[in-house]
């Protein structure tokens, strides 16, 4: 016979004492509390009845008692510190302390009441910032006022009654004298700011900020003048400016060559410069260029600047990037070719929204600019195929954006390509002149060694491949199938 193996024996179930005693620690715990009861009672048993109600209004005060109270000011602000931004808002309204710790942790503010300012209780709620906006406080509008005129640089409520010809009149904006009285507050309270927005500020308040916030890096002033500017010229340590003159329909003020030779003259160390409706000529520009030995990005934004002004950008000798934006115009007599001069460290050329319908401008702009390596042109007027020939100076070009430009056909962009013998990167949206059936043997063999290609000229063509087989986009009569029977129609 077989032999059977014998059945393993039973586990026998785990007994409570076998659990209880399994984890250490807890037992400990166990055992310390009910010795902790047990003196409790022994002690309330000697207890007087008086003695008894005493100890329990002692444990209903202490059971009541903050114990964030307990921790230093040090401490409760690293565990705040610690909390996402979304919840730091809801946690401030839990105590007075809690709500002054947090404001120790806020940086950056957008103003919207100049009273709050000027009072005291921005510093005294917000000790620790370092970036100020300032722009919607210094115009005094309707708040509650269901109209909002958004501007790229500012958003502001108007009543229904508003003048049409400007958004913002001379009335709306607070006054010089209270203008100057918050910076003052501001840049006591607030000596480690680093970043600052404002509107229609005198030298006087510009002043006060440059003595007491030696660390200011970046400022952006709407509304000044040639005037307030020196202001500014005791920042030494400024290295972002941005400056907004004229507005059409907000700001008036003007700044000319005088502004920029200050501002050149007093913060040499500026990195990167935005001139928003700015006017001067090559005085200016050529000022900024000798002084600012440090500038590595400028931004021309809707300028009023006199002719002759594109030579002066050759003074730029470390120019890197050169945005010109929403511009009517370049340059109408930039002047002989010989006296143009270059930019020999530009890299980057940018043109969004100008009008370039002077080819004359926008030929000198390509000689100052034949070192550079990117090109962008975004939605601006008047390139064709004869105005982007210009382009073929630009030798080092190695990436080229266009988008919007309707005007310019295959053949001027293959005659242009193929003169880039570094082209890496090219990118052609919406360019609905150019069609892809034009496209040569000699572009296609340029797109095959390219490391990055989006082409994308015509939107009609782009659409129509990819609507291809739906059946969306043709008449309901070669669409839609009839089909007759008994008695019965059916679609």
């Amino acid at each position: 016979m077989p032999k059977q193996n014998p059945k393993s024996p039973l586990k026998r179930p785990p007994s409570w004492p076998n659990l209880w005693f399994k984890d250490k620690t807890t037992l400990k715990h166990v055992v310390f509390k009910m010795q902790l009861d047990n003196n409790n009672n022994n002690n309330n048993a000697s207890l007087s009845p008086n003695s008894k109600s005493k100890q329990q209004d002692f444990t209903k005060t202490c059971s009541r008692t903050d114990l964030f109270s307990l921790l230093s000011d040090e401490i409760l602000l690293q565990i705040l510190s610690k909390l996402p931004g979304s919840l730091r808002n809801p946690n401030s309204l839990v105590c007075k302390r809690w709500l002054f710790l947090l404001g120790r942790l806020v940086r950056s503010v957008k103003l919207l009441d100049w009273n709050f300012l000027q009072s005291g209780r921005l510093i005294s709620r917000f000790p620790n910032l370092t970036d100020v906006d300032l722009a919607r406080a210094c115009i005094d509008s309707e708040q509650t006022s269901g109209i909002l005129l958004t501007h790229r640089l500012i958003s502001i409520h108007l009543d229904s009654d508003f003048s049409s010809g400007r958004f913002v009149c001379d009335e709306n904006v607070l006054p010089s004298v209270s203008i100057d009285r918050g910076l003052r507050i501001l840049a006591q309270g607030c000596p480690n700011l680093r970043k600052l927005v404002l509107i229609s500020a005198t030298g006087e308040g510009l002043s006060s900020v440059a003595e007491e916030c030696p660390t200011l890096q970046e400022l952006e002033l709407h509304d000044c003048t040639d005037l307030s500017l020196r202001g500014i010229s005791a920042c030494r340590n400024l290295q972002i400016l941005k400056l907004v003159g004229a507005i059409d329909g907000f700001y008036s003020s003007v700044i000319s060559d005088i502004g920029l030779t200050i501002l050149g003259h007093g913060c040499k160390r500026l990195v990167k410069l935005e001139l928003s409706g700015c006017e001067g000529s090559y005085d200016g520009i050529s000022a900024i260029g000798q002084c600012c030995q440090m500038l590595e990005e400028l931004t021309i934004y809707d300028h009023r600047m006199d002719a002759g002004w594109i030579a002066a950008l050759s003074f730029c000798e470390n120019l890197k990037t050169l945005r010109i934006i929403a511009c009517k115009k370049i340059d109408p007599s930039p002047g002989p070719v010989e006296h143009l001069g270059s930019c020999p460290t530009l890299e980057r050329l940018h043109l969004q929204r100008c009008q370039l319908r002077d080819k004359q401008s926008v030929k000198a702009l390509f000689l100052v600019c034949s070192a550079v390596k990117d090109i962008v042109i975004q939605d601006c007027w008047g390139v064709d195929s004869e105005l982007f020939s210009f382009a073929s100076v630009c030798r080092r070009v190695k990436l080229l954006s266009l988008e919007g430009c309707s005007l310019l056909s295959t053949d001027g962009l293959e005659s242009v390509l193929l003169s880039w013998v570094e082209l890496q990167r090219l990118r052609v949206v919406s360019c609905n002149n150019i069609k892809d059936g034009e496209v040569t043997p000699a572009l296609s063999s340029l797109f095959s060694v390219l490391k990055e290609l989006t082409w994308r000229p015509d939107t009609r063509s782009l659409l129509s491949s990819s609507l291809a087989g739906t059946g969306v986009g043709k008449k309901g009569g070669r669409f839609f199938k009839r089909r007759t029977g008994k008695g019965n129609r059916s679609f």
